[in-house]
C-alpha cells in the first residue's frame, strides 16, 4: 500500500483543470473546503428547482420559478438612475415583464432582440398587479434550451461561487469518475438494491425531483454507507491493531471478588452482572481487551470497575484507574477505599502533587508490586512511573479520548487490558461513530436504593421562594448545589455572576454556610472549597459548571440550576445526577427566564418527564444534531460530508458489523474485495487506516 492507487489520480488532481475553474475560482472553492475534484463529487446538492417547461406563467403562484418560451417585445430602458430596465415579453397566454437593475442596454439588446423567441427561467413576482421576472436565471435560444435541466440541483455556496459555476465544475468532475470495483458486501448491495458507486454519484448530482435529495434515496444511502463503512473500517483496523498486541491472559481466582459481593448491602443489577461477566471473559483472552463501559449517572460503574481491577490483583498483577482531574482522582480514591479495605487490597493515589521523597517511595512500591491498585491523573503515565506487572488500565473518559489517544495509551500499557468508562449516555449511532473500535458494555439499570429525583420548573421571578425553601432545608441539615447560568461571552462574566449569587445567598443564609467554586479560581482554592462542602462545613455550594463532573456528596439533596434554558440537555442531566445519591428524597429546580423558546421549553420538559439518560441523549440528538451532542470540537467524532447520523443511524451499525466481518475473513485486505476496500480508504482519505495497513 505504498501510495494512492493510479485509478484515483484524476479525482485528486487540481481543480483548475475543471470546466470554468481558474485560479481565482479555485481559491473561492478552497474556502468551502473543496480543493480537488474528489471534494466536489462529495459536495451534494441540498435542494433543487423545478424548471420543467410550461406554456405560460398565467396559473403560477407568485414567488414560484417558471421556465417558459416567450416572444420578445419592446425594450424600456431605465428612465432615471436607479430605475430598472424593463423588457416586455409574451408567452402562449399572457404578457409580462423581464426586469434588470444596473443593466447595460446594448448587452440586453443582443441577449433579447425584439421579435425573436427566447426561453427564460426565473422567479415570477407580482408588482403593482403586473407580473415580473427580475433577473432571469436563464435566457437561451429555443434550440439551446435543452441545457436547462428540468430539475436543477442547488448546491451549498460560498462568496464568489455562483450556482452556475459549481454546477459546471461538478459536471466536469463527474466526467472523471473512474470505474471502481465494489467494496460493499455483494449480499448487502443486492438486498438494498443500491446502484454501483459511479452511478450513485451521478444520480446524487442529477436528482429527477425532490425525492432524489432525500437521505432515503438509494444513491444517497449508498454514498452515506460508503462514508460510514470507510470510517468503521478505520476503527476496525485500529481495533485489530490494538488486539494484535498480545496481552497477559488474566484470570482471577474469584476470592477477592467473592469477599466484596458478600459485603455488599444489595445484589448487583442484571446490567452490572452482565458487564462484569463480559469484562472477565475479555481479560481471560490472550488478545488485549478494548472495552467501553457506558453507564448513566448512578448506574453503578464504580463497582464494575473495581471488580475488574480485582481480577488483575487476583491474577497476581496490578491495575490502574485514571481520571482527568485531581478532584476526580481523589473521589475515585474515596469511593474505592472502603471496597479495597474489605478486599484487603493495597490502594494508592499518584497525582502531580506527589513530590520528592514521598513520590520516590510510591514509585518504588509500584515497581516492586507492593501497590496493587493505583488511582491517579495522567501523571501515572510519566516516564519514571514503572509498574511491576500492569494488567488493566481503566480510563475515566470525562475528557473524551479520541481513537489515537486510546492507541497511545494501550501502547504504554505493555499489553495491559483497556477499559474506558463514560458517564455520558450516547445514542447508539454516535457511540458507534466515536467508539466503533471498542466493544461496549452498557449499564442501563439503576442499583436498588437510588431514590428518583423530583424535577420542577420555576420562573426566575420566584427566586425569593426558592431561597426561603433552601433556608428551611438547611435548617433540617440538608445540603444544596446552586449552579449559576452559563454566559457564552466569557468566563469572567460567569465568574461575576457566580460571585454575585454567592454574596446574595451568604447575606440571607449566613456567613459560613455558603461556598463558591468557579473556573477562574486557582485549583488549590477550588479543592479547598469542594472539601469544605464534602465535609458538610458549608451547606450550599455556588458553582459554575465545574461540578457537573463526577462530584459525589450523598448528603446534598437539592440542585438549583439558574437560567436552566441556557444549558444543553446532556449537561442538565449530568448536573441533576449530582443529587439523589443519599437516602433523602432529592429535588432539582430548573429556574428559567421567561419567555422560553420552543426548543428551550422542550428541553426542560424532557428532563421533567424522564431520568433515563439514554432517552434524553436520543432526544438531544434529534433536537441538536450530532456534532453538538458530542461537542465535535473536542471529540473523536468525524465530520461526515454525506452521511447524516441522525437520519441514517441504522446504517452505522450495519457498517460496523460489515467492516469487522471483512477483516475477520481478510485481515490484510488482500482479497479482491479487500483491495477494493483499500481504494475506498484512499478515496475517503482515511490516512490513519492506511498507515495501519501499511504497518500491519
Amino acid at each position: 500500500m505504498s501510495g494512492r492507487p493510479d485509478i484515483l489520480f484524476p479525482l485528486f488532481a487540481d481543480l483548475e483543470g475543471l470546466d470554468g475553474v481558474g485560479p481565482k475560482t479555485a481559491g473561492n472553492f478552497a474556502q468551502m473546503g473543496i480543493e480537488r475534484p474528489r471534494d466536489l463529487i462529495f459536495t451534494l446538492p441540498h435542494s433543487g428547482i423545478d424548471r420543467t417547461r410550461r406554456p405560460s406563467i398565467r396559473d403560477v403562484a407568485p414567488g414560484s420559478t417558471v421556465t417558459v418560451e416567450v416572444v420578445v417585445g419592446a425594450h424600456h430602458p431605465a428612465a432615471t438612475r436607479g430605475r430598472p430596465y424593463r423588457v416586455q415579453v409574451q408567452d402562449a397566454e399572457t404578457s409580462f415583464q423581464l426586469v434588470f437593475f444596473h443593466a447595460r442596454g446594448e448587452y440586453l439588446q443582443a441577449q433579447l432582440p425584439t421579435g425573436q423567441r427566447r426561453v427564460v427561467s426565473g422567479k415570477v413576482e407580482l408588482f403593482d398587479g403586473v407580473a415580473q421576472m427580475v433577473h432571469p436565471d436563464h435566457i437561451l435560444r429555443p434550440e439551446e434550451a435543452e441545457a436547462i435541466p428540468p430539475y436543477e440541483p442547488v448546491y451549498p455556496l460560498t462568496s464568489g461561487i455562483s450556482q452556475r459555476t459549481i454546477f459546471r465544475a461538478a459536471n466536469s468532475a463527474l466526467e472523471r469518475l473512474p470505474d471502481l470495483d465494489d467494496w460493499i458486501d455483494p449480499a448487502l448491495l443486492a438486498r438494498e438494491n443500491w446502484p454501483d458507486w459511479a452511478d450513485a454519484v451521478r444520480a446524487a448530482h442529477a436528482p429527477a425531483d425532490s425525492t432524489g435529495l432525500a437521505a432515503t434515496h438509494p444513491a444517497r444511502q449508498r454514498l452515506a454507507y460508503d462514508e460510514l463503512f470507510a470510517h468503521q473500517l478505520t476503527l476496525a483496523l485500529a481495533r485489530q491493531a490494538t488486539r494484535r498486541g498480545a496481552a497477559h491472559v488474566t484470570e482471577g481466582t474469584g476470592a477477592l471478588r467473592r469477599k466484596i459481593l458478600a459485603a455488599l448491602p444489595y445484589d448487583p443489577t442484571g446490567a452490572q452482572d452482565r458487564a462484569m461477566t463480559e469484562i472477565a471473559a475479555d481479560m481471560a483472552q490472550a488478545k488485549r481487551m478494548n472495552r467501553l463501559l457506558q453507564g448513566d449517572v448512578g448506574s453503578g460503574k464504580t463497582l464494575v470497575a473495581f471488580m475488574a481491577l480485582l481480577i488483575a490483583v487476583e491474577a497476581g498483577g496490578q491495575g490502574v484507574m485514571m481520571a482527568p482531574t485531581e478532584i476526580l482522582a481523589r473521589q475515585h480514591l474515596e469511593s474505592l477505599q472502603p471496597l479495597a479495605e474489605q478486599a484487603g487490597v493495597v490502594l494508592e493515589i499518584l497525582t502531580g502533587r506527589d513530590k520528592g521523597a514521598e513520590r520516590r517511595a510510591k514509585l518504588a512500591a509500584l515497581a516492586a508490586g507492593d501497590i496493587q491498585v493505583l488511582v491517579g491523573t495522567h501523571a501515572v503515565f510519566q516516564k519514571d512511573v514503572e509498574f511491576s506487572d500492569l494488567r488493566l488500565a481503566i480510563v475515566d473518559e470525562q475528557h473524551r479520548f479520541g481513537v489515537a489517544q486510546r492507541m497511545e495509551l494501550s501502547a504504554k500499557g505493555h499489553g495491559a487490558h483497556m477499559l474506558v468508562m463514560t458517564a455520558t449516555p450516547i445514542p447508539r449511532s454516535l457511540s458507534l461513530a466515536q467508539y466503533g473500535d471498542m466493544d461496549v458494555s452498557v449499564l442501563d439499570e439503576k442499583p436498588p436504593g437510588r431514590k428518583p429525583v423530583t424535577t420542577a420548573l420555576i420562573s426566575t421571578g420566584r427566586m425569593d421562594e426558592v431561597v426561603s425553601h433552601l433556608r428551611d432545608a438547611i435548617a433540617k441539615g440538608r445540603q444544596a448545589y446552586w449552579v449559576c447560568p452559563l454566559v457564552e461571552e466569557s468566563e469572567l462574566v460567569d465568574m461575576t455572576a457566580a460571585e454575585e449569587r454567592f454574596k446574595r445567598l451568604r447575606a440571607v443564609l449566613g456567613e459560613g454556610q455558603v461556598g463558591l467554586v468557579h473556573g477562574q479560581m486557582p485549583p488549590s482554592e477550588k479543592d479547598a472549597a469542594m472539601a469544605r462542602f464534602v465535609a458538610g462545613e458549608t451547606k450550599v455550594l455556588v458553582a459554575t459548571t465545574v461540578i457537573e463532573v463526577g462530584v459525589n456528596v450523598p448528603n446534598a439533596s437539592i440542585m438549583v440550576i439558574e437560567r436552566a434554558e441556557s444549558f444543553g440537555l446532556a449537561q442538565l442531566h449530568q448536573l441533576r445526577g449530582r443529587v439523589g445519591r443519599g437516602s433523602e428524597a432529592s429535588t432539582c429546580l430548573l429556574m428559567f427566564q421567561p419567555p422560553l423558546t420552543e426548543g428551550g421549553r422542550r428541553r426542560l420538559e424532557i428532563l421533567r418527564e424522564t431520568e433515563d439518560g439514554f432517552r434524553i441523549s436520543e432526544e438531544d440528538l434529534a433536537m441538536r444534531g450530532a456534532g453538538d451532542v458530542i461537542g465535535t470540537a473536542q471529540s473523536g467524532l468525524p465530520r461526515f460530508r454525506i452521511a447524516d447520523l441522525e437520519r441514517q443511524a441504522a446504517l452505522m451499525a450495519v457498517a460496523q458489523s460489515d467492516a469487522r466481518a471483512l477483516l475477520a475473513q481478510d485481515p490484510d485486505l488482500t482479497s479482491p474485495r479487500g483491495q477494493a476496500a483499500r481504494v475506498l480508504l484512499w478515496l475517503m482519505e482515511q490516512d490513519k487506516a492506511i498507515r495501519l495497513i501499511s504497518v500491519g
